[in-house]
């Protein structure tokens, strides 16, 4: 088996969610459509930093909540 056919199972938002190996936060975010700009993204109960969303890979059994900014006024 090699390693572009793993994949790695994990909660995102509280709903269960396979992705590729070797996907980083930002790669998750392009998955579900979402612009890194508007939204926080905590992995296992600690906050990652934008900046480092790009190198950040995702793990088997990785909790992930990811928080929508809303403008307004």
């Amino acid at each position: 088996m090699n390693e572009a056919s793993l994949s790695v199972a994990l909660s995102v938002n509280g709903e269960p969610m396979e992705v590729a190996a070797g996907t980083s936060v930002a790669g998750l975010l392009e998955l579900v459509g979402l612009a890194a700009k508007k939204v926080a993204v905590e992995r296992n109960l600690e906050i990652v930093p934008r900046s480092a969303y790009a190198q950040t890979l995702l793990c088997a059994r990785d909790a992930i909540e990811i928080v929508h900014f809303v403008g307004g006024g």
